[in-house]
């Protein structure tokens, strides 16, 4: 395939086509955080004439734009100004959350339709299983992973040994990670067998290996740990390895 010649094309949007206050962002950076590559390879694909932005191909990954505008697509493919569409994955153990994974280990969009752009509204590692959301709209995403809204996400956790009640409200309430205290959480015992115990977490921030991090602390051992919630829209019965779209009325529950 051919492209024009590059300077013919190569420039970012007129500062009069933006509105006051708007925020633009470089567009290298913008196909990085809708989830479809690393910032790097995004980069590549620019320089190499794979990206256009309202209908005319970019060639500098610094070019800034308007999310909300900007109509981009890679290779042909539409990434933005299509109608919102939200699906929810149950995420195996044992699968990576990225598109591609060098080690050659199982991803999540294995398990995904491969013909719609979808990228992950939020993360969830290799050894934690449960609801993963994806979406083609990452400005709506970004919204939903912004801190500042706090959009709580339940998890179901299996340790061992059993944490005492005062060590499990001192965790909930009085926790830090890297010397900045954690927002309180909502812990409470789900059951417990002797050996191991289920806790129910609910978090307002999603701070990297969270729950993980604390249990290690108070020396217990995480054997399982599963997100059953976003917001008010729960996992509910759906299969370990399936997927489905959500309704507009499951999207509002996800609303902070």
């Amino acid at each position: 395939m051919k492209y024009p010649h590059k300077h013919s094309s190569k420039r970012s949007l007129n500062p009069s086509d933006t509105r006051p206050g708007e925020i633009r962002h470089e567009l290298a950076r913008l196909l990085s955080k809708a989830g479809l590559c690393s910032r790097s390879m995004a980069a590549d694909w620019i320089r190499a004439g794979k990206v256009t932005v309202n209908g005319q191909i970019i060639y500098e990954p610094e070019a800034r734009f308007s999310l909300r505008d900007a109509r981009i697509s890679v290779a042909g493919q539409r990434l933005t100004g299509q109608a919102r569409k939200v699906l929810m994955l149950h995420k195996p153990r044992g699968v990576v959350s990225t598109r591609a994974d060098e080690r050659g280990r199982p991803t999540v969009y294995d398990l995904l339709p491969s013909d719609h752009w979808l990228a992950p509204i939020g993360r969830l590692d290799q050894a934690s299983s449960g609801l993963l959301l994806f979406s083609n709209d990452p400005e709506w995403a970004q919204i939903l992973l912004n801190p500042d809204q706090h959009v709580s996400k339940t998890y179901h956790v299996q340790i061992r040994p059993p944490l005492p009640a005062e060590v499990v409200q001192q965790i909930a309430r009085h926790s830090s990670l890297d010397g900045k205290p954690c927002l309180p959480m909502q812990i409470r015992e789900l059951r417990c067998g002797g050996k191991t115990q289920w806790l129910e977490i609910v978090l307002q921030e999603g701070r990297n290996r969270q729950i993980r991090r604390l249990l290690q602390g108070a020396d217990a051992e995480v054997l399982r740990l599963v997100r059953v919630a976003i917001g008010d829209l729960p996992l509910g019965n759906l299969a370990s390895g399936q997927w489905r779209w959500l309704s507009p009325e499951e999207e509002r529950l996800l609303e902070p």
